[in-house]
C-alpha cells in the first residue's frame, strides 16, 4: 500500500426520493399506482390479513402448552469454562470474557467436553457430571 495507491472510500447507495416529477421515473403517484387501499397514506394491511378469508393461524388447530412462568437457563459446558480468564467463574465472568452473551435466569453447568483447569464456579444448576470434574481438578462448584 502506497499513498499513490489509496482510493476514496465506496459511496453507499443513496435514498430513493419519490414524488419529485414525472422526470424521475417516480412522480406524481410515487409508485403505488391509482387509487386503492395501499395508494393511501397509512394504508395496507396487517400482517396475516388475507383479504377477509380466514387467516392460516386460525385454521390451524393448536395444541400444548406454554409455561409462561418457565425459567430459561445458559448452558455453559466444560470446553467453555476453559476459555475463562480468570480463577473465579460467575456469570459477569463469562459475560465479560465474551463465553456467553445473556445470563437469562441463570446459568447451568452441562459436562460436555473437558476441563483443563482448576476454577471455582458460581452457578445456579450443576450437572452431576460436571460437578465431579470440577472437583476431581480440586475446584469448588458453589450453587449460588
Amino acid at each position: 500500500m502506497k499513498l499513490d495507491e489509496l482510493k476514496p472510500a465506496q459511496k453507499g447507495k443513496t435514498r430513493t426520493r419519490v414524488g419529485r416529477g414525472i422526470g424521475s421515473g417516480l412522480g406524481k403517484t410515487s409508485g403505488r399506482g391509482h387509487k386503492g387501499q395501499k395508494a393511501r397514506s397509512g394504508g395496507g394491511v396487517r400482517r396475516g390479513f388475507e383479504g377477509g378469508q380466514t387467516p392460516l393461524y386460525r385454521r390451524l388447530p393448536k395444541r400444548g402448552f406454554t409455561n409462561i412462568h418457565a425459567k430459561q437457563y445458559t448452558e455453559v459446558t466444560l470446553t467453555m469454562l476453559n476459555k475463562a480468564t480468570t480463577d473465579e467463574v460467575t456469570a459477569e465472568s463469562l459475560i465479560k470474557d465474551g463465553i456467553i452473551s445473556k445470563e437469562k435466569d441463570g446459568i447451568v453447568i452441562i459436562a460436555t467436553g473437558s476441563l483443563d483447569k482448576k476454577l471455582t464456579v458460581k452457578a445456579v444448576r450443576f450437572t452431576k457430571a460436571a460437578k465431579e470434574k470440577i472437583e476431581a481438578l480440586g475446584g469448588k462448584a458453589e450453587v449460588i
